[in-house]
């Protein structure tokens, strides 16, 4: 994936989203920032949609999601790509993964410690505020005033659930539960303390069980 959101962010902590996906053992690759010659043929995607969707003469996200929608089925269903067949036709095995998400079965497959797994391999830097404070998803966590002006380090231990905290010599000077990281928390994509419904939404089950549109 590309470094914009949901997938990625500004910030150097998995999205909300990627959390989310880690639980159910998908995990997100993301392109090397500025070099989209990594993920040349998703950018090279993006001119064909600009030049067939033809996004400015749109008068609603709705009519550009409606062209983008068609662009799609040209570019699969019908476009000749490969010895005259439509890609569709040349890679049927592409048409679906198997495997259809069902909100039903989130409780019973998905797993919080994979999440867990995947935010132990984040060791990020932070500045200490004039306060001893940090931030981690925009919540506050107290290291101490004689820390004040100090860059720190800060980790996850995925055993106990919660962050760690390092000078700059990998010494741990405290620890602290992460109630961010919560099963609920991460389920319901709010990780992330932000105002509710900014969030990215979560998939929807497939509604005709012949067509399967999930992941």
């Amino acid at each position: 994936m590309d470094n914009g959101v949901p997938w990625g962010s500004q910030g150097d902590l998995p999205t909300d989203l990627v959390c989310w996906l880690a639980g159910l053992g998908v995990i997100v690759m993301a392109n090397p920032p500025r070099r989209p010659e990594d993920n040349g043929v998703v950018e090279r995607f993006q001119g064909v949609g600009q030049a067939w969707g033809e996004p400015w003469l749109c008068r609603s996200t709705g009519e550009l999601q409606g062209r983008m929608d068609e662009l799609d089925r040209w570019q699969r269903e019908l476009y000749p790509a490969v010895a005259g067949m439509p890609r569709m036709q040349a890679y049927p095995g592409l048409r679906h993964s198997g495997r259809c998400y069902d909100p039903a079965l989130e409780g019973e497959v998905w797993d919080l410690r994979a999440a867990w797994d995947l935010m132990a391999l984040h060791l990020v830097p932070r500045d200490v505020s004039s306060q001893g404070k940090v931030s981690l998803y925009n919540r506050p966590y107290n290291v101490g005033l004689r820390w004040a002006g100090r860059r720190i380090w800060v980790g996850f231990d995925a055993e106990q659930g919660a962050w760690t905290f390092q000078d700059e010599g990998g010494h741990e000077i405290r620890r602290q539960v992460a109630p961010e990281l919560s099963a609920d928390r991460i389920q319901m994509l709010e990780v992330t303390n932000r105002r509710r419904g900014a969030h990215a939404a979560k998939p929807r089950a497939p509604t005709t069980p012949a067509e399967p549109t999930g992941s």
